[in-house]
């Protein structure tokens, strides 16, 4: 890494190997300092390198210098212990969100500030500058797609302030930062509670029928295996209140057939492994005949594609033995595919696709219909939470508030009774 003297040596100009821009460093405040030119030509690195210095210098004199450790160096120190601490709890995207998160639009924005400049009136700057600057090129963005023409959402600037959070708290651990600002938005009205995409139970079984009616006579016949597939995908988790992912972990051997003493019928008792690590759950009788179909149901066979037909027969090879089909073995996975197009396409045929909300339904929107359906059957809530891995909080908040079947009527329209009117007493003789 080759150095460069500036000013008599208090101020240096170094070029890192895995970067093209100049660097500059000086010490100043009793602090060392460092500053991205972004400039690959030495020229105009030298001279914006020479205006960085000479500003922090004035501002040392004027006695407006930030002192202290810096934003930057806590995002570092959260970036190298997060992925550490954390490994095996959370995912390697979620993971690498936060870093994105930093590297694009936090780091630039709050890098340079000591920590203790980090105020609540600062983030409320950082949220405007994210609403007004979005379709500016952004230089420290790696994505080869345009500026986005839409204001970030709600949930992508409330990550945002997550991270920045999860920044602070560690500059606090750390004795960087003596208590965490307030980052709550102002303004901020009471946010609504929205009712989560679910089919209600017409248009369950409109959905169920159509998926039933393409599995029969698909498009294609190659397509046969997987619309079969997606129509038991669709019962199972109606009957079951899985989430997507504990059902694309399920294994054959993860689900049991039991019989049930308390309702005397068969039902499935399934060790499901997903977002809250491993739990349990009992499904509804309905779900049975759907394992069963699946468990008997033959692996699809992995024949040779035209264009493999046509490379072998140039090259004068013999045709590949026919393949054997086999069932599932207790190893292998209930639903070895996610078949998101072809769940899609049937959600866009049945015009089911978007609720009245406007909202996109998706697999999701197969678990919430299971809990809305149990909630308006009048199951238990707090059973149904227990099933769902969830909270009653949970289920109260986003579900049995929206149901017409959780209120009653008999409690609800209780009416005052009325006084009875006192009759009138008549005058008689002896009154008189």
């Amino acid at each position: 890494m080759s150095t460069i003297d500036l000013l008599g040596g208090k101020l240096q100009l170094y070029q890192k190997p895995t970067s093209r821009f100049w660097q500059a460093r000086a010490s100043v405040g009793g602090m060392q300092r460092q500053f991205s030119t972004k400039q690959e030509a030495f020229p105009q690195a030298s001279k914006l390198a020479e205006d960085w210095y000479l500003t922090l210098q004035g501002k040392l004199r004027a006695g407006v210098l930030e002192t202290g450790p810096t934003f930057k160096k806590a995002a570092d120190q959260f970036v190298k212990e997060y992925a550490v601490i954390t490994d095996g709890e959370r995912s390697e995207k979620w993971t690498q969100s936060h870093e994105i998160r930093l590297r694009v639009h936090i780091v630039p924005f709050f890098g340079a500030l000591a920590l203790n400049k980090v105020t609540p009136g600062k983030v409320q700057e950082y949220r405007v500058h994210r609403m007004t600057t979005y379709a500016d090129p952004n230089p420290e963005s790696r994505s080869k797609h345009k500026p986005k023409a839409k204001p970030p959402s709600r949930s992508t600037l409330h990550d945002e302030i997550v991270t920045l959070r999860m920044v602070l708290k560690t500059a606090i651990r750390h004795g960087w930062l003596e208590h965490l600002p307030d980052l709550t938005p102002p303004y901020k009205a009471q946010s609504k509670i929205a009712h989560r995409p679910w089919f209600s139970p017409e248009q369950y079984k409109q959905l169920y029928e159509a998926a039933r009616a393409y599995a029969r006579e698909p498009f294609h016949a190659h397509y046969k295996w997987n619309a079969e597939q997606v129509y038991d995908f669709i019962l199972f988790m109606a009957n079951t209140g899985l989430r997507p992912d504990e059902a694309l972990n399920l294994q054959f051997r993860d689900v049991t057939i039991a019989d049930d003493d308390a309702t005397r019928e068969n039902i499935l008792e399934i060790e499901v492994r997903g977002k809250r690590g491993v739990g349990h759950c009992k499904s509804m009788p309905s779900a049975v005949r759907v394992f069963e179909r699946l468990k008997s149901r033959a692996k699809p066979l992995k024949t040779e594609t035209r264009r493999e037909g046509q490379r072998r027969r140039k090259e004068g090879k013999e045709a590949p033995p026919p393949v054997v089909q086999e069932l599932p073995q207790p190893t292998d996975l209930i639903f070895p595919g996610n078949h998101i197009r072809l769940f899609n396409n049937l959600l866009a045929r049945t015009k089911l696709k978007l609720d009245r909300d406007g909202k996109p339904r998706t697999a999701y929107s197969l678990r919430h219909t299971y809990i809305c359906m149990r909630l308006m059957e009048g199951a238990d809530i707090y059973q149904v939470a227990k099933n769902c891995r969830t909270s009653v909080e949970m289920i109260e908040k986003h579900y049995a508030a929206h149901l017409k079947n959780t209120l009653d009527a008999a409690a609800i329209n209780v009416r005052k009774p009325k006084p009875k009117r006192k009759a009138k007493s008549v005058a008689t003789d002896d009154d008189i």
